[in-house]
């Protein structure tokens, strides 16, 4: 029962042309996202937008052509989260699908090679491609792409990151989030622009529907369960056009055709596969990829998003999975001393937190920032050191996070900030970068999220200048945390056609979220559910029917008598038997 605000949405106009079958609640809830009409929740294949908007595309596709021609040989540098795994699998699969013979990939190891196209990275690839093509990076990669022209490769860039002052000199790059581009969504991940170029290529290569060459029109939908799921666990905005390549992703995968490596991380993540949404591809699924580039390396995520032995990617989700309880218990342990740091009193006023502990894994310090961050309502950067602490000759670290040796001045570290709305984290640390030069090494990122490496020396520095800019940028009343609702549900509306509805009438994701209401309750029982967890039994005052509910990760020892609760309105599937459950996000006393 934390401190936070329960507001409203408010209908951005007033639905029509729904009919009966589509609940009335369920019209008032996308009212409130700006979906008026059956015309806005008809995600069908044929309103995606059209891949000739995209800016670059016409010279990415040439060379692309060009390369499936002369049977040149492809790697596809990816990236270690799920956006680029996923990417990573799509380009690899579709280019063999549109005739490439000759490609592998490579994703860095963020402890050897750094992030993207590295000058590492490119220094690690034996033999020498002919063209390199990145999936979810790329754009920053000014070194990393001098590095590959020098060693006479070709290199298109594929990534959705905003850009910085100065492009890399790629022979090609496609990117809608580059100034000038005139694609109407600019909300799409690594793993959609990917699939975009796949589908103007093929475009290019086969200009009928029917055939080309003799050969039958590869069918690029088959990579949809992938772009699904890289685009839910990216986060990135689902505007129309996201949930259009989502909901035919989540479609494919309940009609059990998605890849052997998907299926196999469905099961091992205990869901259903014939009721999968995208919050579990959010919240079980995607963290099982990304587990593996954080502790791991993500090419065993990859290579369970390639194979198409069943068995053998049962096994991979198998140790993906593995991977992920370890993630979740180091991830536990570091966010407890987090939140013993925000208490003292050099954290308690800050605006923009900047956390540091030379114990902590580089590649976990962005589950931390966000931990925080939900608890704060405030900023977060969360710093690890980049690679494994060396020891003095005393057994002692180079440094503590309270005191800087001098020792440890050349020691770098990495940050991966959280952000709240309207305090946009990209913008915040160019302005740092730009009132200090030199400060920070390198950045880049969203508005929510970003990623920085500077020295330990200037961690101090640093976390003064984050603070001052996040007090200018920040309005006093974006600091307190609020959650939104869709207000309250009538009595003997919470029913399990209503879940139903609601369940499968998203996807709902960043930017479309899932339906919350709130209403008042008494509560007539309770029990604990393995620790932090509750078991609710709680009574609509107003005609006395009686609501199962359940409340994950509670701090308080007991609930009211009387609450106020905001909840979704879930399905509890207990051996076949369906039946409406609520998920309490928040309750009050009232």
């Amino acid at each position: 029962m934390s401190a936070l605000q329960l507001r409203r949405r408010v209908p951005q106009g007033v639905p029509s042309g729904w009919g009966e079958a589509v609940h009335p609640v369920l019209q008032q809830v996308y009212a409130a996202r700006g979906v008026l009409g059956p015309a806005d929740a008809e995600h069908r294949l044929q309103r995606l937008l059209s891949p000739a908007t995209l800016g670059g595309m016409d010279a990415a596709v040439a060379l692309l052509a060009a390369a499936i021609g002369e049977d040149w040989h492809i790697v596809v540098a990816g990236d270690y989260d799920c956006d680029g795994a996923t990417g990573t699998a799509v380009a690899v699969r579709g280019l063999r699908l549109l005739g490439a013979r000759r490609v592998d990939y490579a994703i860095p190891n963020r402890f050897v090679h750094g992030y993207g196209l590295s000058p590492a990275l490119v220094a690690s690839l034996d033999p020498t491609p002919q063209l390199i093509v990145t999936v979810d990076n790329g754009v920053a990669s000014l070194a990393g792409v001098a590095a590959a022209k020098a060693r006479g490769i070709r290199v298109l860039v594929t990534d959705h990151h905003l850009p910085g002052e100065q492009l890399p000199d790629a022979d090609a790059m496609v990117n809608p989030n580059l100034a000038g581009d005139g694609f109407p969504s600019k909300a799409l991940a690594g793993v959609g622009v990917m699939f975009y170029l796949l589908l103007a290529l093929r475009a290019r290569l086969y200009p009928e529907d029917r055939s080309a060459g003799g050969r039958s029109r590869p069918d690029l939908a088959a990579l949809l369960d992938l772009v699904a799921l890289g685009t839910v666990a990216d986060l990135v905005p689902l505007d129309f056009n996201n949930r259009v390549l989502v909901e035919a992703g989540l479609k494919r995968i309940r009609a059990g055709r998605a890849c052997a490596g998907v299926t196999a991380l469905v099961e091992t993540s205990q869901r259903s596969l014939a009721t999968l949404c995208a919050s579990d591809l959010g919240y079980a699924v995607g963290p099982r990829l990304n587990a593996a580039g954080r502790l791991e390396d993500m090419r065993l995520g990859v290579e369970c998003l390639l194979t198409d032995d069943p068995a053998l990617a049962r096994r991979y989700a198998e140790q993906l999975s593995a991977i992920n309880q370890e993630r979740r218990d180091l991830q536990a342990a570091m966010v407890a001393e987090a939140e013993v740091m925000v208490g003292m009193a050099s954290h308690t006023d800050a605006v923009g937190v900047a956390l540091f502990e030379p114990s902590w894994h580089a590649g976990v310090v962005g589950l931390v920032a966000s931990k925080l961050k939900e608890r704060l309502h405030r900023p977060v950067i969360a710093f690890a050191p980049a690679g494994p602490l060396e020891a003095c000759g005393d057994g002692s670290p180079l440094f503590d996070s309270r005191a800087q040796d001098a020792r440890a001045s050349d020691v770098e570290l990495r940050g991966s900030a959280r952000s709240i709305p309207g305090f946009h984290i990209r913008d915040a640390l160019a302005a740092i970068d730009a009132r200090h030069p030199g400060l920070i090494q390198r950045f880049g990122g969203h508005a929510m999220a970003a990623g920085l490496s500077l020295k330990a020396a200037d961690y101090p520095r640093f976390a003064a200048a984050f603070d001052a800019v996040a007090r200018e940028m920040i309005e006093a009343e974006r600091l307190q945390a609020l959650l939104y609702t869709d207000g309250e549900l009538p009595p003997g509306a919470l029913s399990l056609e209503l879940a139903r509805q609601l369940r499968y009438g998203g996807p709902w994701g960043q930017g479309f979220p899932e339906p919350v209401f709130d209403n008042l309750f008494d509560c007539a029982g309770w029990r604990p559910m393995g620790g932090r967890h509750w078991r609710l039994n709680l009574r609509d005052p107003r005609d006395g029917a009686m609501h199962d509910a359940v409340m994950f990760n509670v701090a308080a020892e007991a609930p009211p008598p009387r609450l106020r609760a905001a909840y979704e309105l879930t399905i509890n599937d207990w051996q076949g038997r369906e039946s409406p459950r609520l998920l309490l996000r928040h309750i009050e006393p009232a």
